[in-house]
Parts: C-alpha cells; sequence; structure tokens
C-alpha cells in the first residue's frame, strides 16, 4: 500500500462511527457510566445476525458492546493510528487473512484461555494464542449439476485443468478469500505448482472477474460458466432463501467440496482477537470465549450459514445438511504469512 493509501486510510478509519447495542452489567472489572462493564469490539463483519449474539453475550454477562465497524483495513488503520491510546478490546473479522493482518501489524496481544484452548481445534487458532476462530467456512465449488459430475470437481488441481477452459466463474484476485485459498496452496503446493494453478484458473475464465461469491453462484445458474469458486456459507443462504430463484437455482447448481492434497477442502474462520491496547482485557476475554459456547455457536450457525468452529457443536437443520465433508487440517494461521506471495503471483499471472 502506498504512503498515500496508507494516509488515507487512516483517516478514513478515523472517521468511523461508534455504535452502542446493550445496557447491563457483571463481575469483575468496571468502566462506564454507573460502573457498568463495557466492551469496545472493533468488527468488520456486518452479518445482522451478529446483533442477535452481541445481544446474547449481554445478556448472558451484563456487559455492554460497543461497536465500532469497518472493513478489516479501515479498522487496522485505526488501531495503529490510536496507538496506546485505543479503546479497542476485540478485533473480529471475517478471515484469517485479515486477522493475520492485524496480528503482523502488532496490533493483538496473546491470550491464554482454557476455555477456548479446549473448545476451538488447534488448527482453527493461532497457536500463541492471538485469535480465535469462531466459526467455518469452506472456499469450495458451485458447479451445474446438468454439465458437471462431482468428480469432476474433487480436487482443487480440476479447477485449472482444460477441462474447464471458459467455464470458471471467480471473483477478484484482491478478495481476502481468494488469497488466504492461493495462500494455503502455497503451503500445501510450494510456489511452482501454485503457479501453474493461478495461471490455468486465469485461463479457464468464462469472464472477467466481477462481483461477489453469490453472483459467481447465479452466473452458473444462467450458464455464464459451469463451476464457480466460492465459499460455502453463500451457496447456504441460498439455499435456505425465502428468494424462490434462489431455491430453484440450487436445485440445479450443487456445492462440492474438492480436497487439497487428498486431506480435505480449504477452511477458513471467522474469529476475533484480544486488542494489544486492550482497556478492558477480562470482557475481551470473555467475550471470545462466549463466541466460543455452544449457545452462541449455533446462533451464528443459524443466522449467518458458517459452520460451527467449536468441536462438538453441530450446525442446525438447514446448515448441518453441508456440514459432512472433510476439512483440511491446515492451521488458518498460515494463509495470511503467505498473502504477499499469493498476490504478486495472481498478479503476474493476470487475475485481476
Amino acid at each position: 500500500m502506498t504512503l498515500r493509501r496508507t494516509l488515507m486510510a487512516c483517516m478514513a478509519a478515523l472517521a468511523l462511527p461508534l455504535a452502542a447495542c446493550g445496557d447491563q452489567a457483571d463481575k469483575a472489572k468496571t468502566d462506564g457510566a454507573g460502573g457498568e462493564r463495557v466492551l469496545n469490539l472493533y468488527t468488520a463483519r456486518h452479518y445482522d445476525g451478529d446483533l442477535q449474539v452481541y445481544a446474547a453475550f449481554e445478556k448472558a454477562t451484563g456487559i455492554k458492546v460497543n461497536r465500532i465497524e469497518g472493513n478489516a483495513d479501515q479498522l487496522i488503520a485505526r488501531m495503529q493510528a490510536e496507538g496506546a491510546a485505543s479503546p479497542a478490546d476485540v478485533f473480529i473479522t471475517a478471515d484469517a487473512g485479515a486477522l493475520w493482518r492485524a496480528q503482523n501489524a502488532g496490533l493483538l496481544q496473546p491470550i491464554t484461555s482454557k476455555t477456548l484452548m479446549t473448545a476451538i481445534p488447534a488448527a482453527l487458532r493461532e497457536p500463541e494464542g492471538h485469535f480465535f476462530g469462531a466459526s467455518r467456512r469452506a472456499r469450495v465449488v458451485a458447479y451445474d449439476s446438468t454439465k458437471v459430475r462431482p468428480e469432476e470437481v474433487d480436487t482443487y488441481e480440476e479447477l485449472a485443468s482444460p477441462r474447464f477452459r471458459g467455464k470458471l466463474c471467480v471473483r477478484s484476485s484482491d478478495s481476502v478469500y481468494n488469497l488466504s485459498l492461493v495462500g494455503a496452496l502455497l503451503e500445501a503446493w510450494g510456489p511452482e505448482k501454485t503457479r501453474q494453478w493461478v495461471e490455468g484458473v486465469v485461463a479457464n475464465m468464462a469472464r472477467p472477474p466481477e462481483g461477489g461469491d453469490r453472483d459467481q453462484i447465479r452466473a452458473v445458474g444462467a450458464g455464464v460458466c459451469e463451476v464457480a469458486i466460492t465459499n460455502s456459507y453463500y451457496f447456504i443462504r441460498m439455499d435456505r432463501s425465502t428468494d424462490a430463484a434462489d431455491v430453484a437455482l440450487t436445485d440445479r447448481v450443487k456445492l462440492g467440496f474438492p480436497s487439497l492434497n487428498g486431506q480435505g477442502a480449504h477452511v477458513n474462520v471467522s474469529g476475533g482477537g484480544v486488542a494489544k491496547n486492550a482497556p478492558h482485557r477480562a470482557e475481551a476475554i470473555a467475550f471470545l470465549e462466549f463466541l466460543a459456547s455452544p449457545e452462541a455457536q449455533v446462533l451464528n450457525s443459524e443466522l449467518n450459514n458458517e459452520f460451527p468452529a467449536a468441536n462438538g457443536v453441530q450446525a442446525p437443520a438447514g446448515v448441518r445438511e453441508f456440514e459432512g465433508f472433510t476439512a483440511n487440517p491446515m492451521n488458518v494461521s498460515v494463509y495470511g504469512r503467505r498473502q504477499a506471495a499469493a498476490q504478486s503471483i495472481m498478479t503476474a499471472a493476470g487475475w485481476r
């Protein structure tokens, strides 16, 4: 990022509004009017369902949640600009690669929590405790079941094969979801095979990248392409939609879970970490622990169509039907470390 873009990001971040929700209290450290306990949440997730999760946390703990919203880069820039005076307690975002960016910028502190270590599998948390997954999403394939057999999309290699020349839809290379996927491929395959795969994906594009994941799924339904790379929850959201057109589309377009090196589909997380200068550290840890609780895990899965991250928690009906895939065991903290190399390879191959 250039100096000018960095300064613009900081200015935009500092202008973000503070939104408050909830108004109760709990034990231990107190703060705010009337001695109530508070939590300042910097969140890059913008799902309506999250508000219900926060409300459940407030009800369970009495801790008032103050929200500051923005995209991940805006919030990171804001926290950097605020420095040691930052009121941020928890940083939440929708991709492990973005969580790593915050960690790499020195904005997260490692924590030790028996509750989190027990609930969240090792592959879904940063090894030193800088961030923890709260929900899972798989980056997989939507395919036209009238034209493509399931076994034709059961590995990631096949997406770059001549079989799908001019028949693949995917969003842009600057999508953090794609950067994390290619980062995972770099970790698994090394640079040469990953470069060949990226070049194959570019050669297979049915159109220049445009739109979000649901646009790619709809493009498969419209016959623009036969396969599309998407996050699982976008497809599940359409499958469970009240929009009859989306539901009808998923009768023909199906979701496939390719395997990476025979070890299962690429899985990413939404999650969070405790801010380096968190003024309410105990409340921040309590919040992350609540997100790992069965109550919050099921509620988030029901409302946002993501898979639970915690051990032993089953997704609710509607999401559960897609939950039986094998997840690749790669640690999610790897993706961010590989993103710069991933972006370089994608740019060189012409993936816009």
